[in-house]
């Protein structure tokens, strides 16, 4: 048996459990190293501020793991493909292990990795069912989602998640590492991430609480409370997903095999996950779908070049209290509920006309779950250029979304407390009250709230004649 160290090239799969490449590693009986490498060979796959905080602290907690098995992680930045060539170079690696990813750049730097000679072995294990293996009856790939989710339920189930491995074998000698604290992954003044301290525990073990506590508390009734934002409806595991601190099948496994695991909310809950499987199958065989439209006559769409309304967007002071409280949430968390996050998403491509790319990038830089595959198939799917036959009819009022999701407003006074005291049949729409009935409650449009920035109705007429020339041709 060769006595050569094994390389595990870690990325999106910070964790120990259900790992083919690190539970091959550990098989061999070789000495393993582990390593992270904090890619700055393209610009586009620098993480966003959110997201280098979540994995700073998925770091730590990844460090930490190993060292329960007598083992460690070595942290390296730069040229992905230049790092793994010189470690191998370093420290006579027989070859590099890594689990394969759907995005451009991950598979990018695979494939310069071994043009420059470095031995790449890549496994499966963070998708559900590998690109390629769900096809339509010609040989595509699915452009449309409810095909997609019945031929995976046709097919086998999911693979059976692994056992973390018991011990590593280490090295003679480690390798150098970085120290975490040295990347600067952390906001240093102003401290922005108190909200995500307190919203988070990024990290294997907070993922399997995280599971855990929605499969107990809120599964079977997912498919009910899912679509509203003041409940605790939903999983919030998409950033522990996002980082591979739990795999998809170990989702998919526990979910089944719970004691709810036949109920319609389960199924529900199911049917999302595949939804993300879905995205990063679109990513895999649309590689540009980050960047440009699926539906190549959105090129020419007329969008307006307005970084006053984006400002205002971004900062939750557009005067629509359900928008507004969606993007106060996404800064002060890290994350925003789905449904508000299409209704935040539809108001600037659709009530603002601004280009959803622009929507896409503020995204990825605040959202602890920033993956490109799910936040550029999302934004397509609202701007109407992704994979929806017919999406221009689909202009959200966000007036009625928060008289049917926020009711009793318990999301927009949270996230929006200058409009606490608006009445419940005025919290959608507060400009609608009386100047008497605001000056009452302290209310004073323009200065403790703004105006709407633009008419809702007017805004849809507008969408929707952009939308008809564009499909018109």
């Amino acid at each position: 048996m060769s006595s050569s160290p094994l390389v595990v090239w870690l990325r999106s799969d910070l964790r120990l459990a259900d790992h083919p490449a690190l539970a091959v590693a550990a098989r061999t009986g070789r000495p393993v190293i582990p390593l992270y490498v904090f890619d700055e060979g393209n610009r586009n796959a620098v993480p966003g501020a959110a997201s280098r905080w979540w994995l700073h602290h998925s770091l730590r907690r990844l460090g930490a793991d190993l060292e329960a098995l007598g083992s460690r992680l070595v942290l390296r930045r730069g040229n992905a493909t230049a790092v793994l060539r010189q470690v191998v170079r370093e420290t006579g690696a027989g070859g590099v292990l890594y689990g394969r990813s759907h995005e451009p750049r991950a598979r990018a730097v695979v494939r310069l990795a071994e043009k420059a000679g470095v031995p790449m072995k890549g496994f499966a294990g963070n998708l559900l069912f590998e690109p390629g293996s769900v096809l339509t009856g010609a040989g595509g790939p699915y452009k449309v989602f409810t095909p997609f989710y019945k031929a995976c339920l046709s097919g086998p189930s999911p693979a059976a998640p692994l056992a973390a491995p018991e011990t590593l074998r280490t090295p003679d000698a480690w390798p150098e590492s970085d120290a975490l604290d040295g990347w600067d992954l952390l906001p240093r003044r102003p401290d922005w991430a108190g909200g995500m301290r307190r919203a988070w525990s990024p990290g294997e073990a907070g993922a399997g609480d995280r599971l855990d506590a929605f499969l107990d508390e809120a599964v079977e009734d997912y498919g009910g409370r899912r679509d509203l934002p003041a409940e605790p409806g939903t999983s919030r595991l998409s950033p522990y997903l996002h980082y591979g601190e739990i795999s998809a099948r170990q989702v998919w496994q526990r979910a089944v095999s719970h004691p709810a695991g036949g109920s319609a909310g389960t199924a529900s809950f199911l049917r999302e996950l595949l939804w993300r499987e879905f995205c990063c199958h679109l990513l895999f065989h649309f590689p540009a779908l980050t960047h440009r439209p699926l539906r190549p006559e959105f090129e020419r769409f007329p969008w307006r070049d307005d970084a006053d309304a984006l400002r205002a967007w971004q900062r939750g002071r557009t005067g629509y209290p359900i928008v507004d409280a969606g993007m106060r949430e996404l800064w002060e968390t890290g994350w925003m509920h789905n449904r508000v996050r299409m209704i935040a998403a539809s108001f600037l491509v659709k009530d603002l006309a601004i280009d959803w790319r622009a929507g896409a990038a503020w995204f990825l830089d605040t959202l602890v779950d920033a993956d490109p595959a799910n936040n550029s198939c999302g934004w397509q799917w609202v701007a109407g250029c992704g994979t929806d036959a017919s999406p221009y009819f689909r202009v959200f009022n966000p007036a009625l979304q928060a008289q049917k999701f926020d009711p009793e407003g318990a999301y927009v006074r949270r996230w929006v407390p200058e409009l606490a005291s608006v009445p419940d049949a005025c919290l959608a729409e507060p400009w609608k009250m009386a100047a008497g009935d605001r000056e009452t409650i302290g209310l004073r449009l323009g200065r403790t709230y703004p105006h709407p920035i633009v008419d809702h109705g007017q805004a849809r007429r507008r969408a929707l004649a952009a939308f008809d020339e564009v499909n018109s041709g």
